[in-house]
């Protein structure tokens, strides 16, 4: 199948997924109002085989260091999914079904598979990470940009709502020095462990609430741009492939999911 726009309904919701463009998620529209960043590299996209920022492009993979190229200087951020073309595998009114193939510049051979699901209430992203040879890590996550303000943009911009259980200390570049330290208020660009789960509200005042769960245990919370903010849950913090790798193996696959939930208010 090709590789054309997407668009899912289910009662006044409305989704745009966008294999050719990275995998990603281009618009979520409740009641016709749009609650992702409009562009080509926002609404919500895929971090695949890695999250956020692995550091100097390095990561060990068994007794070999691999070397990625350097997207975001001096380090390698997000994964390669999201610049790459996926193929639609399957469609209905309300679910999609979507794959990519690992290619260079990531070292092994497998495949993403991504699957999206919407009701009238909620939308869920699942996504599994396959090898087609050896074993090697890896790292799933989503990268929504949502909009700061709905509709005019005339309202109270979003809040945030969640309670993590510590936050990763952040080093001047930009990544976990390992030490865990109690939260601290934002503004954000900062991984928090939430070891029952990821749970975060983004609340938009008298029009919407929005909760982003996941049975992951870290999410990255960005909020320091005016136009959007981000909630991205992911399976290991940033630098991840080096300080806790999740291996995907021949007969067990890297396999992740997130639900967000609304209501009007």
């Amino acid at each position: 199948m090709s590789n054309e726009d997407i668009t899912l309904t289910a009662g006044d919701a409305e989704v745009t997924v966008q294999p050719g463009n990275g995998g990603r998620i281009g618009g979520l529209r409740v009641g016709g109002v749009e609650l992702l960043r409009q562009g080509e590299r926002f609404g919500c996209f895929p971090m695949v085989p890695w999250c956020g920022r692995t550091r100097d492009g390095r990561f060990r993979d068994g007794a070999v260091t691999r070397q990625l190229p350097l997207n975001s200087p001096p380090h390698a951020i997000h994964g390669t999914a999201r610049d790459g073309a996926w193929r639609t595998a399957r469609v209905s009114a309300d679910e999609a079904v979507i794959t990519y193939d690992l290619v260079d510049p990531w070292p092994h051979p497998g495949r993403v598979t991504q699957v999206v699901a919407l009701t009238e209430n909620s939308l869920t992203l699942g996504m599994a990470v396959e090898t087609y040879g050896s074993s090697f890590p890896a790292q799933i996550g989503w990268h929504p940009w949502f909009n700061r303000t709905l509709g005019d943009g005339q309202a109270e911009g979003a809040r945030l709502d969640f309670t993590p259980a510590w936050q990763e200390e952040r080093g001047a570049d930009h990544l976990p020095t390992g030490n865990r330290v109690d939260p601290k208020p934002g503004p954000w660009d900062d991984c928090f462990g939430m070891p029952n789960g990821v749970d975060v509200t983004v609340t938009w005042p008298g029009q919407l609430e929005l909760r982003v769960a996941s049975r992951e245990q870290w999410v990255v919370v960005y909020d320091e741009q005016e136009a959007a903010v981000c909630v991205e849950p992911q399976t290991g913090p940033p630098n991840g492939l080096n300080t806790l790798p999740r291996l995907v193996t021949p007969i067990d696959p890297l396999e992740a999911g997130t639900t967000w939930t609304w209501r009007r208010l």
